[in-house]
């Protein structure tokens, strides 16, 4: 094999089509090719920006607003400064972990989940439910615990440990704890009291 050969690995790797920077460090990308291929998205890179040193330049963000696509759609690039880019690869891994409405929607519905249950899973009011599922935006955070709630739900229905998992808020007292029975007290007790007599 020559330093020439190109090797096909099997999978897409993503392409832009276009690019335009917007206000609060989100990108708007047509992909041209890969798993997105087709689609639209508006990809909030702020989670690169803000954790990168390379990226600090693009924390102002009248210089993030002048980014335009480069190396074929390869690439977005601010400037001529050839350390200043964000590869296809980044803003796609980004782009995966954002959802539109319907996509938070369509989780809803794979999960059998009404906003109730959504809300105590994902410790969001059901109201900010109901705006995820009809306006949007869904915070990264949310679709990454919707990620981790299927993964979980998948793992455990391939152990065969069943596929329901409970996603009831917890039950929480408002008044007193309910009353322990006299065997349990006696031994909570006689628990506390050798803790103390070994101290």
């Amino acid at each position: 094999m020559s330093g020439n050969d190109i090797v096909d690995s099997g999978i897409p790797l993503p392409r832009m089509a276009s690019v335009q920077p917007l206000h609060d460090f989100v990108l708007r990308v047509k992909w041209a090719e890969g798993p997105r291929a087709g689609r639209e998205d508006f990809v909030d890179v702020s989670p690169a920006i803000f954790s990168y040193k390379v990226f600090r330049p693009l924390r102002d963000e009248s210089f993030f607003l002048s980014g335009a696509l480069a190396e074929d759609g390869d690439a977005v690039a601010w400037s001529d400064n050839a350390d200043l880019m964000m590869s296809a690869d980044n803003i796609l891994s980004l782009a995966q972990e954002s959802w539109t409405p319907k996509e938070f929607v369509d989780f809803l519905t794979r999960n059998r989940l009404t906003q109730e249950a959504a809300a105590a899973l994902l410790g969001r009011s059901r109201r900010q439910i109901a705006t995820y599922a009809k306006l949007g935006p869904i915070p990264r955070v949310i679709a990454l615990a919707c990620y981790g709630f299927e993964s979980l739900r998948r793992d455990r229905f391939l152990q065969g440990s069943g596929s329901d998992i409970n996603a009831q808020p917890p039950t929480v007292y408002t008044s007193r704890a309910p009353e322990q029975s006299e065997q349990s007290r006696g031994a909570a007790g006689s628990a506390a009291q050798r803790q103390r007599v070994s101290s």
